[in-house]
């Protein structure tokens, strides 16, 4: 019973509009109680209308009523805070739109605390009580609160859906295997239950298996992560060392080669300097002598002339100017020169190891899992977009760069370059990229004239001669597509293979090097796959275009 008046006082005590307990209680004319400041929000809102009403019985009053404090209301308000009873907030106690509602609960309904699978309806704590204390529906099952409770009712015969149909796979009433489920087999859904609750359970048990395989997938990853950053610390800290040491010793060799300049500087500017003061002090003293001469020319006593003569007229020892020999050297500069050849050296053989470096680094692969699948759009392949410039020192004399070294043009006249060891030449007027090619990378070529050819090669590929393993295609070491007014052909290691497609002007290439993937396109308004090439590449390539006639040009379109 004082759990039923608490239940009462809590109610009575209780705001309708903010549905808490009365804050500063105020009562209406009509009867009815609010907090001072939410009856006072409701009819700030009705001023406009010149008639303000009961939120609860609707009730209306002119003029505005006068608000005065309950005093009764507020004094249980009070009591009830110093005894702890005071009532639980409604987003508690009262059901909310996410929550279900007790079906007996008349007005304001309050939460459910249990669902009956057999009443087919929802409880309330205070409506769910018959439960416990009836013999009858104690026998009932009672689960957590459903708001899916009317999807156990067969829409068909309005009956509980205590059967299951096996052959149409859904739940049934007792009537329905008498028309539309006639002749099927049906069991009850506690015995469909017991079955698929042993699939259930076998489920659960392949889920927590893979769980604790993933786990264990993840922790190994952990530990490679860990090794991988390890070693890769270690690496840059040892490459940092050797580099160090490197640049320390270029720093030695440029003071050796400052301080040996310098001496030599000195040494020379030395001896040049004391020689020329030698035929200084020379010149001032003949200059001494031919002014006495000149005054002894000018004497009239003829016995004093001769006298003083003989002592002038005598020389010191001359420093002949045929004995200064002056070399036609250029000074410093054959050591500039040698300089400078030694830079060309280094930068050969920094280019020559960094092609190694760079391909042990991309080897690092630890994990061997099946490639990524070949994009099947142009939007695909533009995920992996690539910049190539050509390298003018590979260029061949028939060869003419432009557009910033994307493009390419085949001409009668050769050009004067410079030579260089990894120019082509000899008759195969081909060029390779300045950018090696590793990982996953697409780009395009837009070409004009009777042929093309579109290659990829290794940058250890021969330069001179004549033989085939200069030329793209036709070796080992490079792979290329020949592109021509009537079609295409595919050419590797000196094996033609035909090629059928539609003729487009622009090729797209894309590789998966570490794949071994590499795929020829022709590109219009759709992508045509020409050919494509599994293989292991060994080491990273590079993009080649082979200008076969005149006028023939080739350029790396910058693909977005």
């Amino acid at each position: 019973m004082a759990e039923k008046g608490v239940q009462l006082e809590e109610e009575a005590i209780s705001c309708s509009v903010c549905l808490d307990l009365l804050k500063h209680p105020v009562t209406i004319p009509c009867g009815h109680s609010y907090c001072k400041n939410c009856i006072k929000s409701h009819w700030d809102k009705e001023d406009e209308k010149k008639t303000h009403s009961c939120p609860q019985c609707r009730q209306s009053f002119t003029p505005r009523p006068v608000l005065v404090k309950n005093n009764m209301l507020a004094f249980l308000v009070e009591e009830l805070k110093k005894t702890g009873l005071q009532a639980a907030p409604a987003d508690l106690c009262y059901a909310g739109p996410e929550d279900v509602a007790c079906d007996v609960c008349t007005g304001r309904k309050r939460k459910a605390h249990n669902s009956c699978l057999v009443c087919l309806a929802s409880y309330c704590e205070k409506h769910l009580q018959p439960h416990h204390d009836v013999p009858p529906l104690k026998k009932h099952k009672l689960v957590e609160p459903s708001e899916k409770l009317q999807e156990n009712i067969c829409s068909r015969h309005d009956e509980v859906m205590k059967m299951f149909c096996r052959t149409d796979q859904q739940c049934i009433c007792y009537l329905c295997p008498v028309d539309e489920h006639k002749g099927h087999d049906t069991v009850s859904v506690a015995v469909e239950r017991t079955e698929r609750q042993r699939e259930l359970e076998g489920s659960r048990h392949n889920i927590q298996q893979r769980i604790q395989n993933r786990e264990e997938d993840v922790k190994l990853l952990q530990q490679e992560v860990e090794a991988i950053n390890g070693s890769a610390d270690k690496a840059v800290e040892h490459s940092e060392k050797i580099f160090t040491q490197l640049i320390r010793l270029m720093e030695e060799r440029r003071s050796d080669v400052k301080q040996q300049v310098r001496s030599q500087q000195e040494t020379e500017v030395s001896r040049v300097k004391e020689l020329q003061e030698k035929l200084e002090q020379e010149i001032t003293e003949l200059k001494r002598k031919d002014t006495e001469l000149k005054k002894l020319s000018h004497t009239e006593d003829h016995t004093q002339f001769l006298h003083n003569y003989p002592s002038l007229s005598a020389l010191s020892e001359s420093t002949h100017s045929s004995s200064i020999k002056i070399r036609p050297l250029k000074f410093f500069e054959d050591v500039t020169a040698a300089v400078s050849e030694l830079r060309d050296k280094l930068q050969d053989v920094l280019r020559e190891t960094w092609t190694n470096i760079s391909l042990t680094v991309t080897q690092v692969d630890v994990l061997l899992l099946n490639p990524q699948p070949e994009p099947e759009t142009r939007a695909g392949f533009l995920r992996y977009p690539r910049e190539i410039t050509l390298d003018p020192n590979t260029a061949h004399t028939q060869l003419l760069l432009s557009e910033g070294n994307r493009k390419v043009k085949r001409i009668s006249k050769k050009r004067s370059y410079s030579s260089h060891p990894d120019r082509f030449t000899d008759c195969h007027p081909q060029v390779l990229s300045r950018e090696s090619l590793t990982g996953r990378c697409y780009w395009e070529v837009e070409w004009r004239g009777a042929g093309v050819e579109i290659a990829v090669a290794y940058k250890n590929i021969s330069r001179a001669g004549r033989s085939d393993e200069c030329v793209f295609g036709l070796n080992d070491k490079s792979w290329s597509l020949y592109c021509y007014n009537d079609g295409y052909n595919f050419y590797h290691n000196d094996a033609e293979t035909p090629v059928s497609g539609p003729r487009s002007s622009r090729v797209g290439v894309y590789l998966d090097h570490s794949a071994g993937i590499l795929s020829f396109y022709s590109v219009s308004e759709t992508m045509t796959l020409l050919h494509r090439v599994q293989t292991t590449f060994t080491q990273p390539l590079y993009a080649g275009l082979h200008c076969n006639y005149i006028d023939t040009t080739a350029e790396f379109i910058k693909v977005k």
